[in-house]
């Protein structure tokens, strides 16, 4: 649940991660042509020429800029510079730290949002996606969710339905990104609750001990969007940023 939650603003220790607390960053992902070429040449040859393989130019800088972002803000929480955080991928492409001292982190982009999540020792997954109206819902969440989350779903009325599908959608992206397992994890191989305000892991192959390992936050986003951080833990206190732009990031003193 969210009781843990809170706000602060960005002259509170910004990096100051210690403990248990998981920081979550918001980041609008649009910027200047001069703020987005700062944010290109922290990027390794390899993530440049990543991003130069996108066919559109508003995809290409969206990657520049999430990536940009996301090694700006390792490099404080590291104290070294961006250019210089060492990547290692799990076989199913999760990315985490050659040498972090315990620190782990995910990244999700969705529209013109960014969220990055940085805790100590705990795996940790977040997802943010940008709430649409969606085609199909009932047929889509027959294919995705579990029966039990797919029966929730259609007995809600209509107009909860569509703020319920996406609450229901990033909590289970968040867990398989805290888990490792991406895609390789079939989506309706575990339980997610779907009302506002209880993000809970009900069963995980229908073993509801295994579940309580893992905690479940709903994220305070963007209007539109809605967002979800798993991890391997107890409840921790989970401090969420306000939302900064790429030229703000470039601002915030350590």
């Amino acid at each position: 649940m969210l009781t843990m939650t809170e706000r602060h603003s960005l002259s509170d220790a910004p990096f100051g991660l210690t403990g248990r607390t998981v920081h979550i960053w918001e980041l609008q992902i649009r910027a200047s042509d001069p703020v987005t070429a700062q944010f290109e040449r922290v990027l390794r040859p390899e993530e440049a020429a990543r991003a130069a393989r996108f066919r559109f130019e508003r995809l290409q800088r969206s990657f520049i800029l999430t990536r940009g972002a996301l090694r700006v803000l390792l490099g404080h929480y590291l104290d070294s510079p961006p250019d210089h955080v060492q990547f290692k991928y799990s076989a199913n492409g999760k990315p985490s730290l050659t040498d972090s001292a315990g620190l782990q982190f995910n990244t999700s982009h969705s529209g013109e949002i960014a969220l990055f999540a940085f805790t100590l020792e705990s795996e940790v997954g977040v997802d943010v996606e940008q709430i649409r109206p969606l085609e199909g819902m009932r047929e889509l969440a027959g294919r995705y969710f579990c029966p039990e989350e797919a029966s929730d779903l259609m007995a809600l009325p209509a107009h909860q339905r569509q703020a319920a599908f996406f609450r229901c959608w990033t909590r289970k992206e968040a867990f398989i990104k805290a888990t490792g397992e991406g895609l390789s994890a079939p989506l309706d191989s575990f339980r997610v609750t779907l009302g506002a305000g209880d993000a809970r892991l009900l069963h995980r192959r229908h073993d509801a001990a295994a579940a309580r390992a893992w905690t479940l936050h709903d994220v305070p986003s963007a209007s539109q969007y809605a967002a979800a951080v798993a991890y391997r833990d107890a409840e921790r206190p989970v401090d969420v940023r306000p939302l900064v732009t790429p030229a703000d990031l470039l601002r915030i003193e350590p």
